[in-house]
């Protein structure tokens, strides 16, 4: 009988305590607001060019192996268009203040460029020029060594 009523009561706990945080979870975050990620799904997105961005290859024990010389696009909402070009300079500030201190050579020599490397520091560099949830993704459409 103790061994029934132990559980029983193990189980109530169990679940006055998983109710209560989901409680406490709704009433802090709020409930979800039904469509709210609809509008933003019908905007089609547009590119921004972004220009030529050099940028150092740097092994992973910090010396330089040369300079590659990457064409970017930024994928961000048809609205934000405007604001984006106008912020460029700010990107590639960002960049260029990420770069010298990122590996990205690869290959024997060093002369190749890790592009994806590359994409992640845009990807960082990203919120702090534009704001966060700006660019949704950044294309490189070509690396060539400078």
């Amino acid at each position: 009988m103790k061994k029934v009523l132990f559980l029983l009561g193990t189980l109530l706990a169990g679940l006055g305590a998983g109710g209560g945080a989901a409680y406490a979870t709704v009433s802090i975050m709020g409930p979800a607001k039904p469509g709210a990620h609809a509008a933003e799904d019908t905007t089609p997105p547009s590119f921004v060019d972004g220009g030529k961005v050099l940028a150092p290859l740097v092994f992973a024990d910090g010396r330089l192996s040369g300079y590659v010389q990457f064409q970017l696009q930024l994928e961000v909402a048809q609205d934000k268009v405007d604001t984006v070009s106008a912020r460029l300079p700010l990107l590639l500030h960002a960049i260029n203040m990420r770069t010298f201190k990122t590996p990205m050579a690869a290959g024997v020599d060093g002369q190749l460029p890790d592009v994806e490397a590359f994409r992640k520091v845009v990807m960082a560099a990203a919120p702090e020029a534009f704001g966060a949830g700006i660019v949704k993704k950044v294309a490189i459409t070509a690396a060539t060594p400078a």
